[in-house]
């Protein structure tokens, strides 16, 4: 497996496979690998001849210096882990300078309203982050494929537009959720919680499964009632928020539809630690 540091030496290197008609699959990734990230890696090497992994902390998209200081660095463990998967992965590992030429700052984008929508009421400037730094990376890689976990959905959603608008030769390939054995969403942020937190976390999804099963004869908004109601007599879990919303706009449902589908999202912290999930609710 080969580790690259700088664009220069990936694209050449790329660009030498795909005269040979090779296929190139893209994971991009921040790094603290787990279980999850090697279920998209495993799939995109059976739809690619070479796949490449990138491991960037980006900075555009954390609107939490400290978030993004503590966010877990592991690069010695990650390469070992993606070697044991496979010797037809390539690691792109680059500095900050790399990709950003000493001009820390995101693009503006446009995705149609998708981000203005829940992650995006939270964070602010998140998704230009997110936007700015998937873009460059698809323009260094250039991958016929790239895949990303439905865990942030909305993300995923985002991607899928911003490719649509801009025209990027890349098809976007969503696979599902990757979960621990006890439910909890795979998360590297996951590795930071304290053994209290990490034992209750799974209440998240077990919430998240009791209200797809009430959405089936309750309204949308006796089911987020509900869910309000549990956390907010949870000892150690802090809701931010749920959302039950429209698969194509993200927005918030008001009223069913027999001819649309449904999604709920969550968001909560354990501590300091804020955590994601969601689940399809028809």
């Amino acid at each position: 497996m080969m580790v690259f540091t700088k664009k220069e030496e990936i694209q050449k290197y790329l660009t030498r496979l795909k005269s040979k008609g090779q296929s190139v699959g893209f994971v991009p990734t921040m790094g603290a690998l787990h279980q999850g990230h090697v279920s998209l890696v495993q799939k995109a090497l059976e739809d690619n001849d070479i796949v490449v992994v990138s491991i960037f902390v980006n900075p555009t998209q954390f609107d939490n210096r400290e978030d993004l200081d503590k966010y877990p660095r592991t690069l010695e463990r990650d390469t070992k882990l993606l070697n044991s998967v496979s010797t037809h992965i390539l690691v792109y590992a680059p500095t900050v300078n790399d990709i950003y030429d000493n001009r820390i700052e995101s693009e503006k984008f446009s995705f149609g309203g998708l981000e203005f929508e829940m992650e995006g009421k939270f964070r602010a400037g998140h998704f230009d982050g997110v936007g700015t730094i998937v873009k460059r990376l698809f323009e260094i890689v250039k991958p016929q494929n790239a895949y990303f976990g439905e865990k942030d959905f909305q993300q995923l959603a985002i991607i899928k537009a911003m490719v649509k608008i801009h025209r990027l030769p890349v098809r976007i390939i969503g696979c599902p959720i990757f979960r621990e054995l006890n439910g909890l969403a795979m998360s590297s942020r996951n590795e930071r919680l304290k053994p209290e937190y990490k034992k209750v976390a799974p209440f998240i999804y077990k919430t998240l499964k009791s209200a797809k099963k009430q959405f089936g004869t309750k309204s949308a908004k006796q089911v987020t009632e509900w869910v309000e109601e549990q956390f907010a007599k949870h000892e150690l879990l802090k809701l931010e928020y749920f959302i039950i919303a429209d698969v194509e706009t993200l927005k918030p449902v008001k009223r069913k539809s027999k001819n649309k589908l449904y999604r709920a999202f969550i968001a909560v912290y354990a501590d300091d630690i804020r955590l994601i999930d969601n689940i399809a609710l028809n």
